[in-house]
């Protein structure tokens, strides 16, 4: 069984030894014990404020830890708002006409436009499973959980959501794109620039390239990677396409890779989520079905669990009761894993 909650101080190590067998390009864990501690501390101080009326920028980091071990094994996180006090950037492809009625030529060519928000959306941050938890749909629970606490606490979030999706890099921190092009303005390789952009992005305001970048000008390589995602992150982009999320023609300013967008209430978690209350408490559920429920219990619980659910409310075991936090009558939040292909009210399709 596994739990998701709130990361607290005395999860640095075991997040530091989880950082270690991460690859290029994830940025949830970043390889540095103080820049991790101080992203624990700040998510501290977020949960702290849970009343808030709007959001300021904050960062929550979940973790997930395995029952009865209590073993961290993975991690996710939200920023409640981008920009702000540093702009957020991002390429917007768009598509640039160039004709001569002379030569009765028309060309339609892609253009990169540096984008530079200062209000901008909220962010899921990409999640990282240790191996041995990558198995019975935990990396979906982990993900799907982010948007229950948005639901849970809405008004701490942007109307819009966005996640920013690995792109191509190859297992030596290599990554075509910015080889062709961020490179020749940083004189930076690629890791050494991905994770300053963690610790301060000024830099990138300074030496980032202002003018158009014309596609076809670029190298065939880093032509085919705009907008594609790392082979690891194929599942993940899936998931949250079924969720809601779409491509509108934004990228990664260091590695291409695609964000993608969906207004806060149609994410397919946020909208189909509904607020029962505990009805039973037992040691055994039956005729129950798998769902994804939350708690607010110490400001935010979810795991997966078999649940009956009654015109009364939901009947849990014991087991999960005491892992959320919650006794009879208590409010929990539920949602099912995946859409259901057979409603008509659906837009997402189906997983494959």
């Amino acid at each position: 069984m596994f739990l998701i909650r709130p990361v607290r101080l005395d999860d640095l190590d075991r997040l530091l030894e989880l950082a270690d067998l991460t690859s290029f390009g994830l940025t949830t864990l970043p390889k540095d014990r103080d820049l991790l501690q101080k992203r624990i501390r700040a998510s501290l101080r977020a949960f702290r404020n849970l009343d808030g009326e709007e959001p300021l920028g904050e960062t929550y980091l979940f973790v997930i830890e395995q029952i009865p071990s209590s073993k961290v094994m993975g991690t996710c996180g939200i920023v409640s708002k981008t920009g702000g006090f540093e702009p957020f950037y991002s390429y917007k492809i768009q598509t640039s006409v160039h004709e001569s009625p002379t030569l009765r030529i028309r060309k339609e060519i892609r253009v990169l436009h540096l984008d530079e928000d200062h209000n901008g959306p909220s962010e899921i941050g990409s999640l990282f499973l240790h191996p041995d938890a990558r198995q019975g749909g935990n990396g979906r629970v982990l993900s799907l959980s982010r948007f229950l606490f948005m639901a849970e606490y809405p008004k701490l979030f942007d109307p819009e959501v966005i996640a920013e999706m690995r792109g191509v890099i190859d297992e030596k921190g290599r990554s075509p794109f910015w080889d062709s092009l961020g490179k020749h303005f940083f004189d930076l390789e690629f890791p050494k620039a991905d994770y300053l952009s963690i610790v301060n992005k000024e830099f990138i305001g300074d030496l980032m390239p202002r003018y158009p970048i014309y596609i076809p000008l670029l190298p065939a390589e880093a032509q085919a990677v705009i907008g594609e995602v790392h082979e690891l992150t194929r599942p993940a982009r899936r998931m949250l396409e079924m969720e809601g999320f779409e491509f509108r023609n934004h990228v990664d300013i260091f590695e291409a890779g695609p964000m993608l967008h969906c207004s806060r209430e149609r994410i397919r978690s946020v909208r189909e989520s509904r607020t029962v209350k505990v009805a039973a408490i037992q040691d055994t559920v039956f005729d129950g079905e798998e769902l994804l429920v939350a708690s607010r219990h110490e400001g935010f619980r979810a795991m997966k669990a078999v649940v009956s659910q009654t015109p009364d409310g939901l009947e849990l075991t014991w087991d999960v009761a005491r892992a959320l936090g919650v006794t009879v009558h208590d409010p929990v939040r539920t949602v099912a894993l995946r859409p259901d292909p057979a409603s008509s009210s659906s837009s997402f399709t189906p997983e494959i």
